[in-house]
C-alpha cells in the first residue's frame, strides 16, 4: 500500500478538496445521495483471491472480500481492526469509508484460469459482508458467482444482507455444477436490540424471510448465531425464541457462540455498552479480563445452554461446512447433503454451513 492523492466527488461530478488514503490502485473516491454519510473509494485490485495463512485455524484456504469496511455498522464486528491498516479508525470510518474492488469479477476470472488453481473452496463473507448495501450499487457478486461456478470452484457465502435474494436464481443455477454453502448471520430476534447494535443491517424478520426463500429455492441455509451477548441474549427465553424462529424459517443447521472482543472492536463495543447498558460495563470487563474471549467457565456454560435449545428445536450443529466441499478431478466437487426440514423442497446435494 502507498500514499496516493485522490479527490472526492459528489455523484462523480464537481470535485471537492483532496484527501489522502493509503490505497494502491485508487481510481476515485465519491459520495452519492443514495448513501448518505458514506464515501466509496473505488480501487482497481490486482488480486481478489486471498490465501489464508497455513497457521490459521480456519477450515478453508481461500477468501474473497469485494469490500473493505461495512455499512452494516455492527458494533461488535471483529473485522474493524483491518481498517487501521489503512490509517482509518475502527469506529465510524469502518462503517462509512468503504473500499470497493470494482474489477473483482474480471480479476477473479484470470486467477481461476491459472493452471496452478486447484479448485479449493472459496469463502465469502468471512471479513466484511459481500451483500452490504453497496452491492446494490456495484453489483459485484453476480460476476463473482458466475466466475466461481464456471471454473468448477466450490464456494460459500455468509451474509446479513437480504440483497442476496436478488441472486437466488443465479445461485440455484450455479449449484447444478458446484457445491454451494449458504449461511445467514442472525444471532438475535429482538428488533429493538438489533437496531441498536446492528444499525445498518436488515431486520431480524427480513433475514428470517430470506432463510425461507433460500430453502424454497432448494438451497441449504445454515445460520451463524453469533455473537450471543452476555446478559443480553444468552438467557433461556432469548435462546429459545431465537432457535424457535430459525427452525420455523427452515434453517438447516445453526452454529452459535459467545461474543469475542478483539482489539479494534473491543473499544467500539465497550463505548456502545457504556451508553446503552452502563450497569453491564463492570461485568463485561471482568468476563473479558483475560483478553478477547470470555472466561472458559462462561463459554462452557453457554455451550451447554446452546446444546439444550438446539436439541429442543431439532436443529443440527453446523460443523463441517467447509470441510465437506472437497474438489474431485476435473473441478467437480463432492458435497454433503443436509436433511431439509419437513415440507421444504430439497435441491441438488449441498453442504451445510458451519
Amino acid at each position: 500500500m502507498r500514499w496516493q492523492e485522490q479527490r472526492i466527488t459528489d455523484d462523480g461530478d464537481a470535485a471537492a478538496s483532496p484527501a489522502l488514503l493509503p490505497l494502491a490502485g485508487l481510481v476515485r473516491s465519491l459520495r452519492t445521495p443514495e448513501f448518505g454519510g458514506i464515501t466509496f473509494h473505488e480501487v482497481a485490485a490486482k488480486s481478489v483471491l486471498n490465501r489464508v495463512p497455513p497457521t490459521s485455524s480456519m477450515p478453508f484456504s481461500w477468501t474473497i472480500n469485494p469490500f473493505r469496511g461495512c455499512s452494516h455498522a455492527c458494533v461488535y464486528c471483529f473485522a474493524r481492526k483491518t481498517h487501521s491498516y489503512l490509517d482509518l479508525d475502527t469506529g465510524l470510518d469502518f462503517d462509512a469509508q468503504l473500499v470497493v474492488k470494482i474489477n473483482a469479477a474480471e480479476v477473479l476470472r484470470r486467477e481461476l484460469a491459472r493452471p496452478s488453481w486447484k479448485h479449493e473452496h472459496v469463502a465469502l463473507g468471512t471479513n466484511t459482508d459481500p451483500y452490504q448495501r453497496a452491492e446494490g450499487r456495484y453489483r459485484l457478486m453476480p460476476g463473482i458467482i458466475t466466475a466461481l461456478a464456471e471454473s468448477g470452484t466450490p464456494f460459500s457465502i455468509l451474509t446479513k444482507g437480504t440483497l442476496l435474494a436478488r441472486d437466488i436464481p443465479l445461485l440455484s443455477e450455479a449449484s447444478q455444477s458446484v457445491s454451494i454453502g449458504m449461511g445467514i448471520s442472525l444471532a438475535l430476534v429482538d428488533p429493538a436490540l438489533a437496531e441498536a447494535i446492528e444499525p445498518g443491517t436488515p431486520s431480524p424478520r427480513a433475514r428470517l424471510a430470506l432463510i425461507s426463500r433460500l430453502r424454497e429455492a432448494g438451497l441449504p441455509c445454515n445460520v451463524m448465531a453469533m455473537p450471543i451477548l452476555p446478559w443480553l441474549t444468552d438467557g433461556d427465553e432469548s435462546l429459545d425464541r431465537l432457535f424457535g424462529a430459525l427452525v420455523a424459517a427452515g434453517a438447516t443447521g445453526v452454529s452459535a457462540g459467545p461474543l469475542h472482543l478483539r482489539p479494534g472492536s473491543r473499544e467500539w463495543f465497550m463505548q456502545w455498552l457504556a451508553r446503552h447498558y452502563p450497569l453491564l460495563v463492570p461485568k463485561y470487563e471482568q468476563l473479558y479480563s483475560g483478553g478477547s474471549y470470555a472466561t472458559k467457565e462462561y463459554r462452557d456454560w453457554l455451550t451447554g445452554r446452546i446444546r439444550i435449545f438446539r436439541s429442543k428445536h431439532g436443529l443440527s450443529a453446523g460443523a463441517g461446512f467447509f470441510r465437506n466441499l472437497s474438489p474431485t478431478p476435473g473441478g467437480a466437487t463432492t458435497p454433503m447433503t443436509p436433511a431439509p426440514p419437513s415440507g421444504l423442497p430439497v435441491g441438488p446435494a449441498q453442504a451445510s454451513l458451519f
